[in-house]
Order: structure tokens, then C-alpha cells, then sequence
């Protein structure tokens, strides 16, 4: 009787502790939330009152009187620099047939004679055609915005050889990676580590527990490290093109799909393994024929996953010198040439569109 009552006392009181324990992590998950809130600066309504800055960034601007004076005056300009710079050519390249001595100031005199001449030469209605084409050009650029977007032959076509290198790019980062990633796993699980390395004695124990540390701190370290600072580093060293992307990839990718496998292999059901195992098989046919069949789903979905992520990631390694389309885009960009990087990003999206539907066949089929 006396130890049903002390049950009952202490019942009571291990309930209250359990309670005071959470109402102290809910506090302490508000207070992290208030304090991350607070020192992000996040306001819900800042957005909404810089909308008209959204919709001048994204559709372009509209010019004033002062904007408009002052590209027609450069564009003016542009017939007489045009005859000018022709004309420096035409007279450098007379001077070095010659053998004559380079004297950039004579040189630029007699090109300006030519170049008068020339422009005396020019009708009317050829100077305001140049003059028009480039005001165009340069109101364009003022305008700024990225819609409409540039649809010109020329263009497209650059872009699309550019995007085929970028999707290369993703193709051989994942595909390297997902060829290290199956050993390394292994290596990585408890499981199929006890069966590459098998006995209970001390020794055995040591070398299963290093050999699991090792490959899980190796790929502790490949994941650690974003893809874009690989590319930054490999860009420095082998220099710049598609190599140093494909290089970034396959190590960040390699540390994520090992850690994800891994996982996977030591949640298999082990009674498919010692069935294997009860048949005679060595370490290698238990492996074949009873683990990668069990994981082979998860491996085949996460794998095409980290494809289409991959895919977006190269074209972002492309900012640091990777190849790709990504390398156009932060060239476009820093031209401020917006609708060029619109079309860029819209084939992007378009492309990653048919990479989820494709994978989404493939994972049905394997899945």
C-alpha cells in the first residue's frame, strides 16, 4: 500500500518536471525565433512599398526628356567616331606596309582629314539611319529590364550552345559522383563494413571503427564545401572552362550522395542479407545480390535528384569563370544587358522543366 502511494507522489511530480522542461524549450524556441526576426530585418510590408522599384527593375523604366537629349547626343556622335576610328586603321595599316616609324599623334591628324573627307561623303539620310540605330540602342539600354526578352536568331543560338556545355557540365559532375558515391557508402555503413571485415576481435573492431570514421569524415568534408567555392578554387588553379565546374560538382556531389546511401544501406532489412549469406556467398555476391537491390530505388531517385539540382548549380558556377551559360549571363549582366539574361534564364528554366519530366520517367520505371 505504501508503495502504490509513493508511485502516486511521484507520478505527479515527474509529470510536473517533464512540463517545466518543455514550457523552458518552447521559450527558448521563441526567444531564438524573436531574436533571428529581429536581426534579419524582415518586414512584411517593405516589399510592397518598394513594388515600384520590382516593376522598374523587371519591365525597365521610363525615360525623360532629359534621358532622351542626352542619347541623341551620343548617338550623334557615333557617325563621325565611326569615320574616325575606320580611318586610324586604314592609316596605321598604310604606315606598317610602308615600314614608316608609328607616330600615334600624326597618325590621328591624317585619319581626321580622312575622316572629314569621308564624312562629306556620307548622305544625309545614311547619317540619320546610324544616328537612329544607335539612339535606339542606347534608349534601350537607359529603358533597362528584363521583359521583353531578346528573341534574336544570333542570340539564340549562342545561348543554346552555351546551355548543351552547362547540361555536360551537370551530366559528368553527377555521373562521377554517383559512381565514387557507391563504394564510399559502403565503406560508410556499419553494416556492410561488418561484412567486408569480419570477427569480433579487437583488432577487426579498430579497423571497422577507422575505416567508418575515415569515410564519414571524407564525406563530412566534400559536402562542407560549396560548390561555388570549389569552382572558385579550381578556376585558379587548372583555369577557366567547363573542367573546373565539373571538378566542383563531382566533390559536392560525391560528399552528399555517399552520406544519403550510406543512410539507406544500414536501413535494409537484414534478414534478406543472412538468407544471402546462409547460401555460401562472399561479401562481394551479399553486396550484389542482396544490398545495392534493396537500396536500388532510393539510389536511382536521390541520384536523378541531385541531377536536376546540378543542373541549376552549373549554370551558377558559370559566374566564377566554370563555362556554361552561366559564364554569358554574368557577362550580359555586367553589361547590363537585362533581356539577354532574361532569354538565358527562361531557356533555364524551360530545360530544367524536360530534366524533371525525364527523371520523372526514369524514377517510375526504376522506382
Amino acid at each position: 500500500m505504501s508503495q502504490d502511494l509513493t508511485l502516486e507522489q511521484v507520478t505527479p511530480r515527474k509529470s510536473f518536471i517533464q512540463k517545466l522542461a518543455l514550457g523552458g524549450l518552447m521559450t527558448l524556441i521563441f526567444a531564438v525565433l524573436v531574436a533571428s526576426y529581429i536581426s534579419t530585418d524582415i518586414d512584411p510590408f517593405k516589399l510592397y512599398e518598394k513594388r515600384h522599384n520590382a516593376f522598374e527593375y523587371l519591365f525597365g523604366r521610363e525615360l525623360n526628356e532629359v534621358d532622351r537629349q542626352s542619347a541623341l547626343d551620343q548617338a550623334r556622335r557615333l557617325p563621325e567616331i565611326i569615320a574616325f576610328e575606320e580611318s586610324y586603321q586604314e592609316v596605321k595599316k598604310r604606315h606598317l606596309a610602308q615600314g614608316q616609324k608609328l607616330d600615334p599623334v600624326a597618325m590621328q591628324r591624317e585619319a581626321r582629314k580622312i575622316a572629314e573627307t569621308r564624312m562629306a561623303a556620307v548622305s544625309p539620310a545614311e547619317r540619320e539611319a546610324i544616328v537612329q540605330e544607335e539612339y535606339t540602342r542606347i534608349s534601350d539600354e537607359k529603358t533597362g529590364g528584363y521583359f521583353p526578352p531578346e528573341t534574336a536568331r544570333t542570340h539564340i543560338k549562342e545561348y543554346t550552345i552555351a546551355l548543351i556545355e552547362t547540361m555536360a557540365i551537370a551530366i559528368w559532375g553527377t555521373l562521377i559522383a554517383f559512381i565514387a558515391a557507391i563504394p564510399m557508402a559502403m565503406f560508410a555503413a556499419k553494416n556492410t563494413l561488418e561484412l567486408m571485415i569480419q570477427g569480433d576481435g579487437t583488432h577487426q573492431r579498430i579497423i571497422r571503427w577507422f575505416g567508418q570514421f575515415t569515410a564519414r569524415r571524407m564525406l563530412d568534408f566534400c559536402r562542407g564545401f560549396n560548390e561555388f567555392v570549389m569552382a572558385l578554387i579550381f578556376v585558379a588553379v587548372i583555369g577557366l572552362g567547363p573542367y573546373a565546374g565539373v571538378l566542383a560538382l563531382a566533390i559536392h556531389t560525391f560528399g552528399i550522395l555517399g552520406k544519403v546511401f550510406s543512410e539507406a544501406i544500414e536501413q535494409i532489412e537484414a534478414g534478406q542479407v543472412e538468407a544471402v549469406a546462409a547460401s555460401g556467398a562472399g561479401p562481394a555476391q551479399i553486396m550484389a545480390f542482396s544490398v545495392i537491390p534493396q537500396v536500388m530505388p532510393l539510389i536511382v531517385s536521390y541520384t536523378l535528384l541531385r541531377f536536376e539540382a546540378n543542373v541549376r548549380s552549373a549554370t551558377i558556377l558559370g559566374f566564377v569563370g566554370a563555362g556554361g551559360i552561366g559564364f554569358l549571363m554574368f557577362d550580359k549582366i555586367n553589361g547590363y544587358l537585362y533581356r539577354e539574361v532574361c532569354t538565358m534564364m527562361i531557356m533555364v528554366i524551360v530545360s530544367v522543366t524536360l530534366i524533371d519530366y525525364m527523371c520523372g520517367i526514369l524514377r517510375r520505371r526504376f522506382v
